[in-house]
């Protein structure tokens, strides 16, 4: 196998070291966050407990972030052909095929279910559908075709070899070397096929953008319905309490839809910076800040508990409360409650974690609102008639 020029995409030895631990750092915080989601959704599974489409979705992208996380950032160099002289470089063309594969595979799987999250959102709020409509009409074609498609963009370079090592790690790209045939100092491409990679490129880019635009773009429409929805129930003199608690929530959801995409902003944005721009400082900050998407994921969707849990101990700071929500439940053989000494009862999910409660344009009020405007002139014209 050819050698790739080290230290070319990050500067030095010591950058190189220092991307490395940041790199593996943040990889293992992904693997603990998203195995955290996906454990909390296989528990209500076991015990019993309904799951919604929001949580199934949540499942999909922790399990390929795990994969993302565990397979190319975490092992990194450990998989990377040792012949390009990268720091902890021991694996071979086999080991860096794998990681190419998990590259594509979990990185676009994860982005797309990104755009799910969004999208079930936006039907649930401005749409006013329920979580039973989307499980039975959007669902489960859903997951289909986000599994197939990146699972035949991950396998096509797969099959023209167009995994190969760069920049310490093995990703989409044909591996450069010395022609045999022509002149000394002139390249060719000694594995992978430039075509498949041009085309793979250009579809992963484009799919980054365009999750990205709609991502942001029903962000915005989601804070702008629950806003309006707001304003015109101010105008309305009766159902206003009725209604309060719908809101209260709708505002929540919308907080949570607004962290997911600012994580994924700050997940994917130097990461797209780096590919487009380049440059020694542009890839050193993308490997650094790139593999927390899975543990920026996992604060917001534990969030809704843990400010619960807040609101039943006031007081307590929000790291403390996160550590009382993800304290592992560990029984105790000798306690009669199963639980030792000091352990916390388990804390039960805040209402928000089920986004079908709260749809603000399916419930209607027990009693219909009246403009208050409406009602002026509804009594004005009463007291007329009987005069």
């Amino acid at each position: 196998m050819s050698t790739v020029d080290p230290f070319a995409c990050v500067g030095s030895v010591r950058n190189e070291l220092i991307v490395a631990i940041f790199q593996k750092t943040g990889a293992f915080l992904s693997i603990v966050g998203s195995s955290l989601i996906v454990s909390d959704v296989a528990k209500k599974v076991r015990n019993g407990k309904e799951t919604d489409p929001y949580q199934r979705i949540m499942v999909g992208l922790s399990t390929l972030d795990v994969l993302v996380s565990f397979f190319v950032l975490f092992l990194g160099t450990w998989m990377v052909p040792k012949e390009t002289g990268w720091l902890w470089a021991v694996g071979n063309t086999s080991s860096c095929s794998a990681q190419g594969f998990f590259a594509l595979f979990g990185g676009f799987g994860e982005l797309l279910y990104q755009a799910a999250i969004s999208l079930n959102i936006l039907l649930l709020i401005v749409f006013g559908w329920k979580q039973e409509r989307f499980s039975k009409k959007v669902e489960k074609p859903m997951h289909f075709i986000i599994i197939a498609f990146v699972l035949v963009l991950a396998i096509i370079p797969l099959a023209y070899e167009t995994y190969n090592p760069a920049c310490g790690e093995c990703n989409l790209t044909p591996l450069w070397g010395k022609c045999s045939t022509k002149d000394e100092g002139e390249l060719c491409i000694v594995r992978g096929n430039e075509q498949v990679f041009t085309v793979i490129l250009n579809i992963g880019g484009a799919s980054i953008l365009i999750v990205l635009i709609f991502c942001t773009v029903v962000m915005v429409w989601v804070y702008l319905h629950v806003r309006r929805q707001e304003m015109r129930n101010r105008r309305y003199n009766f159902g206003i309490s009725n209604n309060a608690d719908n809101h209260r929530e709708s505002r929540r959801i919308r907080k949570i839809l607004f962290l997911y995409t600012l994580s994924l902003y700050v997940s994917y944005g130097p990461w797209l910076f780096a590919v487009f721009i380049g440059g020694p400082i542009s890839e050193s900050i993308s490997d650094t800040i790139f593999p927390l998407l899975g543990f920026w994921n996992m604060l917001v969707y534990f969030l809704p508990n843990c400010l619960k849990y807040q609101r039943d101990h006031p007081g307590t700071w929000l790291v403390t409360a996160y550590f009382q929500v993800l304290r592992p439940q560990a029984p105790c053989a000798w306690s009669p409650s199963g639980r030792s000494a000091g352990q916390k009862q388990e804390v039960e999910d805040a209402p928000e974690m089920n986004f079908a409660k709260f749809n603000t344009t399916n419930e209607q009020p027990a009693t219909i609102p009246v403009d208050s405007a409406t009602q002026n002139n509804d009594l004005e014209e009463s007291v007329n008639l009987k005069i």
